[in-house]
């Protein structure tokens, strides 16, 4: 990208972090969703190297950049074949919204740990009854004395196998106005009452999906992360990065495709020719070339917007952005297995896999008919219908 888009320090990162995921690649992901285990050496390998902590603040072990350099680690990794999920998770929700919002006690605790990737968070919002209506969340946080008790369930939770700890979304109640409103908690995973149940899903992944249960969690005062009374505030601030990271992990993965289609259809020959020189294997490749470069594009516009403190624009760009990565995701994992026909769909060639891999960036973290929702409300004026 050139450099009215990245800074040198951007491109030098890109560089070290392309070459960090060329020397684990797809077999060494493969590998690990076959055996059932988890990317752990890439995981470390990525924290000493400091690239796990990119977006948090240098005073806690972060590198002190932004969300725009979260991407970066994101995407060449998802390029190479092996994207972590949890970097959208661990330092782009959670770290982020501690080191925004939490106590001086809480950076402290959590954020080294975030930052080396020694210490994983999940994030826990999603219900069996609440998926994009945050509104309709029924995990509820009451007063106990000094202490708060949570109850509710989540679903979908990724990653709570790992995690040391999740930061809860729930729902206390305003006493002024006797309304629920968001507020966000951590959760240690040992925490009596905590109790999680593997969700089986059709995904090839290392990290694994959750339902979480909370049986009457009691916590102390200092689990409830920033004020009480902004929670919404903080919840955004968080789901923005996610956008943006899920944007990132279609960008990647769609690269990943693209480039082994191509590769392919240079030596693949069929008859005189390689089959890349026809049009009709050619000019799909490079529309799919150019909609993930736009949506590149979208991405970073978000990333920059965001990191440069306006929440309400980054919102809008983030939306669109993993709305565009998404679709150009999905269709470029398509393209990549048509391209190669029958090798296309077997396990030599790695892309079978990406088929239902690719759709999760359409469906989460909030489906793309509710991205379209927002883009006619918030962008254009239009009324709702709900």
């Amino acid at each position: 990208m050139s450099t009215l888009i990245e800074s040198p320090e951007q491109r030098a990162l890109r560089t070290a972090v392309a070459a960090l995921g060329a020397r684990y690649g797809r077999a060494y992901f493969a590998a690990s969703i076959r055996d059932g285990k988890h990317a752990d050496e890439l995981w470390a390998e990525a924290g000493k190297l400091g690239y796990l902590g990119v977006s948090l603040p240098e005073e806690y072990g972060g590198g002190g950049g932004g969300i725009a350099e979260l991407a970066v680690v994101l995407e060449e990794l998802g390029a190479a074949g092996c994207p972590l999920l949890l970097l959208v998770v661990s330092p782009a929700i959670c770290g982020t919204v501690i080191s925004r919002f939490g106590t001086d006690a809480q950076k402290r605790a959590w954020l080294p740990g975030l930052a080396a990737g020694t210490t994983r968070m999940a994030f826990g919002i999603t219900e069996p009854d609440a998926g994009s209506n945050s509104h309709r969340l029924t995990t509820t946080a009451r007063r106990d004395g000094g202490d708060w008790v949570l109850t509710g369930r989540k679903v979908f939770i990724s990653g709570v196998d790992i995690a040391d700890a999740t930061l809860i979304v729930g729902r206390t109640e305003d006493a002024r106005t006797g309304r629920l409103k968001p507020c966000l908690f951590i959760v240690d995973r040992d925490a009596p009452g905590f109790t999680r149940r593997p969700i089986p899903m059709d995904i090839a992944s290392p990290e694994k999906q959750f339902e979480l249960v909370l049986d009457e969690v009691r916590l102390p005062a200092d689990a409830l992360v920033g004020d009480e009374d902004a929670g919404l505030l903080q919840l955004f601030a968080g789901l923005n990065p996610e956008r943006v990271m899920t944007a990132a992990f279609a960008i990647g993965m769609g690269r990943y495709a693209i480039a082994r289609a191509v590769e392919y259809a240079r030596d693949r020959r069929v008859w005189d020719e390689p089959i890349g020189a026809h049009q009709a294997i050619a000019h799909p490749l490079a529309r799919s070339h150019i909609e993930i470069e736009l949506a590149r594009l979208m991405m970073y516009k978000a990333a920059h917007l965001y990191d440069a403190g306006d929440d309400e624009g980054a919102g809008e760009a983030a939306n669109m952005a993993k709305y565009a990565a998404a679709e150009a995701a999905v269709r470029a994992v398509d393209q990549a297995v048509h391209t190669l026909g029958g090798n296309g769909l077997s396990s030599e060639f790695g892309l079978a896999s990406l088929i239902t891999a690719a759709r999760v960036a359409r469906v989460a973290p909030v489906s793309r008919e509710m991205i379209l929702n927002y883009v006619s409300h918030r962008t254009l004026g239009l009324p709702k219908s709900y």
